[in-house]
């Protein structure tokens, strides 16, 4: 039984024919003579290698040598070989066309510590950096297939280290600068990693935060691990290994700004993304030089609309596939890329907004729960900067509720900036569904698939449906799909490809409304069932923070012998809010009014807060394990381990 679906509301935002005269998608329509968007997916989806083969040329990705087909299905739909018998890599597209004297000049990399100190390179230090930082890495014996892990805070030599160790051909492995020493150690050991770029520290909420012990506690336990080298970003004292660490400054000052650029196969690996499985080991992502970066490039410029010479920042941390995303898709564009390394409401809940104005961001990518966390801090932070630069904003990671949506919409937003939804994942290089600047919004909503990806909403029975819940899937093959996990195919097939035959199941509910526009509803397995009916966590969500005193909230089911599953709901209080058992039915009459008494929660405990990764996305698989007592899985992602403890003891 499928249930029917409602969620949304009216059209709020419509493109003005200037956003559509100006959009990326415009001119790539233009291009092939597409008449609109409609079009654009039926034919990008008919025909995977056409639009593959167009994409590469409207990017400009530029090859040693070409190409002689496109895609290759002789291995399957789960196994695609693209750019057969290319030869290219990836920082040549990045980084070194771009040196001209024109372009060479714009700049690719504007960063600020939360210390407030700034820092710019233009495309033509950046490629000199890259120069020297890949001089270093082949000084001390690194080179192609080697695999290098990135341990570091957001600054530019994060941006460096990264490109660098793709131009000489190595293996990129990103990890999140808030890892334990057990994390690190599992993805550098199952990459089999050579050396790990790291940090002395970072800087959080005025405090300076050490990395380098956790750094060195896992080195010493990964066999092949050989070099440190050491960003000193603190200045604290740390201890440096003999033979084994080397400072950053040390080993870039002297080197040559020159380098030659490793030819790679377009199939060659790029980097492998480690992502947290609800059981077991990490599951590594391998992503290849044609593929990872040429999506992210695609998403950015039909979906945020990303120009030449714009300004974009998305907060995120390098370990979160969103981090290379930007990197990737911001230089293949010849954009601009801003990084932030800090927290953003220090030392005010204002600092977001004085980015914006400061460095005139033009696409920003939040979270959901940064927003909800920043509305009770009140209007004035925001109405205080001059925002004009903004052109849109971003979303990836979560759900929205309507009410935040709408306050960033309508109040930053003006009811004039379109926020555009992103939903796909590591494994996919980007997104399956994304807005974009052709296609009208409502609250919480996507416009559409991504062009390229044939997406669907299927019932139970694996057929296609509208305006009803339903599993989130992929019917043929595009070219950031990952080339499979590290070592480890039958779990890639099983996690993927195993419910139907030829069809990518995401692990999302997702719907599509009369109107065409798409709804995520929350990973598969956070959705509950009572007494047959179910319900997307976020929808439950939704009606506790309109509560004028709730911040946040986070909705599972817990077993119950009759109906299946009953609810639960945690709440985060505004600072100064009174815990009390008027507050907490104030909570459940809201929910039995909006849903109805069977669905009634069963209890709606208060926390402090709600574990989260890096990137704000709220983990309530874990929050059900947590209150069930059950074993927690990998909780390597988590950025507030202390967030599990409070929910154990919450019952």
């Amino acid at each position: 039984m499928t249930e029917q679906f409602s969620f949304g509301g009216d059209i709020v935002w419509k493109p003005t024919p200037e956003h559509i005269e100006h959009a990326n998608l415009t001119a790539f329509m233009r291009t092939h003579g597409i008449n609109d968007f409609d079009e654009l997916i039926q034919r990008s989806t008919s025909d995977v290698a056409w639009f593959t083969d167009a994409v590469l040329k409207f990017l400009d990705i530029q090859f040693y040598e070409p190409y002689t087909k496109v895609v290759d299905l002789t291995d399957g739909i789960q196994f695609p070989k693209w750019c057969v018998d290319g030869n290219m890599n990836i920082v040549h597209n990045c980084v070194d066309k771009w040196r001209s004297a024109e372009g060479g000049m714009q700049k690719a990399v504007v960063w600020e510590g939360e210390e407030g100190i700034t820092k710019t390179l233009t495309y033509e230090e950046l490629y000199k950096e890259v120069n020297k930082a890949a001089n270093v890495l082949r000084s001390l014996g690194l080179g192609k297939g080697d695999a290098i892990g990135i341990f570091m805070p957001m600054t530019p030599e994060i941006v460096i280290a990264l490109l660098a160790i793709a131009k000489i051909g190595g293996v990129i492995l990103p990890l999140f600068s808030g890892y334990g020493a057990g994390a690190i150690v599992s993805r550098l050991a199952d990459a089999n990693a050579k050396a790990l770029f790291a940090a002395d520290g970072a800087y959080r909420r005025g405090k300076a935060v050490e990395m380098k012990s956790i750094a060195d506690e896992a080195a010493e336990q990964v066999g092949s691990l050989k070099y440190m080298i050491v960003l000193r970003r603190t200045g604290q004292d740390i201890k440096m290994k003999e033979g084994r660490d080397h400072w950053w400054h040390d080993l870039i000052a002297p080197q040559p700004d020159t380098a030659s650029t490793e030819i790679t196969s377009a199939e060659d690996p790029l980097m492998i993304i480690y992502t947290s499985g609800t059981t077991g080991k990490p599951k590594g992502a391998v992503h290849t030089h044609c593929g990872f970066p040429v999506k992210a490039a695609q998403d950015m410029a039909f979906g945020t609309d990303v120009h030449a010479g714009d300004v974009i920042y998305w907060m995120t941390d390098m370990g979160w596939m969103m981090g290379p995303w930007q990197v990737f898709g911001s230089l293949l564009l010849g954009a601009t890329m801003f990084i932030y390394d800090g927290a953003p409401d220090f030392p005010a809940p204002d600092r977001l907004w004085n980015l914006v104005e400061k460095h005139r961001i033009n696409q920003m990518g939040v979270s959901p729960t940064l927003i909800r966390s920043l509305i009770p801090q009140g209007d004035e932070h925001f109405k205080k900067h001059d925002l004009s630069s903004l052109k849109c904003f971003a979303s990836t990671g979560e759900p929205w509720n309507p009410d935040p949506w709408m306050w960033l919409f309508e109040k930053v937003g003006e009811g004039k900036r379109p926020i555009i939804n992103y939903s796909g994942g590591t494994e996919l290089s980007g997104g399956i569904v994304m807005g974009n600047p052709l296609l009208p919004l409502k609250p919480c909503s996507f416009s559409a698939a991504c062009p390229g990806m044939d997406a669907d909403v299927l019932d139970e029975n694996g057929k296609s449906i509208r305006n009803a819940v339903g599993e989130l899937v992929i019917k043929a093959p595009w070219i950031g799909m990952t080339r499979g996990f590290w070592n480890d195919r039958q779990r890639y097939l099983d996690a993927y490809w195993s419910r139907w035959e030829n069809i990518w199941v995401h692990g999302d509910f997702a719907a599509i409304d009369n109107d065409g526009l798409w709804y995520i509803l929350g990973r598969s397995d956070d959705t509950i069932k009572i007494a047959g009916k179910r319900l997307g966590p976020a929808e439950v969500e939704s009606i506790l923070v309109r509560h004028k005193d709730i911040v946040e909230a986070a909705a599972i089911g817990v077993p119950h012998d009759v109906k299946g599953s009953e609810l639960i709901l945690f709440a985060v209080t505004r600072p100064g809010v009174s815990l009390t058992d008027e507050l907490r039915q104030e909570l459940y009459e809201m929910v039995v009014a909006e849903m109805g008494r069977p669905l009634a929660p069963k209890a709606i405990l208060f926390v402090s807060d709600l574990p989260k990764t890096r990137n704000a996305k709220v983990m309530r698989r874990m929050i059900r394990s947590a209150y069930l007592g059950m074993d927690l899985g990998d909780t390597s992602s988590l950025v507030n381990p202390q967030a599990v403890a409070e929910i154990k003891r919450a019952k």
